[in-house]
């Protein structure tokens, strides 16, 4: 496999995606077939159905293919690290494999590339999903996403975005964090485009995802405004946090002493001096472990790359 840099890297994570592999992959090569080099990486996310097998015709069928095969369903986000990682384009374009985005749209996308942009997010216009279970929690999490990171995308839930590749494969991603990515990317400067999209009604298949997804989104949104205000040392916030139950501990063992001195006998300000001081320790010992499991999230995503199999033509 030629390491030669690309212009093109197309992501998209499949799982259970069998009937739309095919029709998928004529719709890109109609959208890429004008550009002089480009790769797209299927990455089947743990799919019970037939979808690996298709893929895999098509990497044997067409040199553009590559595929990327996960041993278990790891989730939407540590599929796209997969792909991310073994991506040989300068530019990084993802996008979903259920056919509700369009490949269309990618020359808009590469355009705005070109003119110097670090990231484009598109924002899916016309949507069609469900209200209740898809539209409604996704303009509230729109919004809420804005107000805590202070980055307001119109649409972080759409998949369809273009990394400059020495932007997106320096942001660390786990769990449900790539729609989170334009508020990671705001770390370190990155000039970010936001264009309108076209969006599909699914034909084939069924969502994988729904309302029940909304915890997980609340948790990454916490984990991601720790990110951005100790600027990746969660160590900061978590001393922070400790000062004040330090110095109630430091008060209350003066209270303590001082009554000794006086009366000669122990009182209860000790004990509640020590419970402080242990809330103080526990503060700092949960900012080490936070500083511990950031610092190691890049062996996270090397045990991801022991389960992965890559399948080219």
């Amino acid at each position: 496999m030629s390491e030669t840099p690309l212009e093109l890297s197309l992501v998209v994570p499949m799982y259970e995606e069998q009937d739309n592999a095919w029709p998928l992959f004529q719709a890109i090569d109609q959208a890429l077939r004008d550009l002089p080099s480009w790769e797209v990486i299927f990455v089947d996310d743990g799919s019970e159905d037939a979808t690996l097998d298709r893929l895999i015709e098509l990497a044997k069928t067409d040199s553009h293919v590559r595929v990327i095969a996960l041993q278990t369903n790891c989730g939407q986000t540590p599929a796209m690290v997969a792909g991310i990682e073994n991506a040989r384009g300068n530019t990084i374009i993802t996008m979903d494999g259920d056919l509700q985005n369009d490949p269309a749209d990618i020359p808009s996308f590469l355009r705005e590339i070109e003119a110097g942009h670090d990231m484009v997010v598109g924002y899916r216009v016309a949507r069609q999903d469900k209200f209740v279970s898809r539209k409604l929690p996704s303009w509230i999490a729109n919004r809420l996403i804005g107000w805590v990171t202070n980055v307001p995308i119109k649409d972080n839930g759409c998949s369809l975005k273009a990394y400059r590749r020495t932007v997106i494969q320096n942001i660390p991603l786990y769990s449900e964090l790539h729609r989170f990515i334009p508020a990671m990317a705001s770390l370190a400067g990155s000039k970010v485009k936001e264009i309108p999209v076209r969006h599909h009604a699914r034909i084939h298949g069924e969502s994988k995802y729904g309302i029940s997804r909304t915890l997980k989104v609340l948790l990454d949104l916490v984990v991601v405004r720790t990110l951005l205000t100790t600027l990746g040392r969660p160590i900061k916030l978590f001393a922070f946090l400790a000062i004040p139950p330090m110095l109630l501990s430091a008060s209350f063992f003066a209270a303590g002493v001082y009554h000794a001195l006086a009366t000669g006998d122990t009182s209860i300000y000790f004990g509640v001096g020590v419970l402080w001081f242990v809330f103080a320790g526990f503060s700092l010992g949960m900012g080490i472990l936070a500083e511990l499991y950031y610092a190691h999230i890049d062996y996270r995503e090397s045990q991801l790359a022991s389960l992965t199999k890559v399948y080219h033509g």
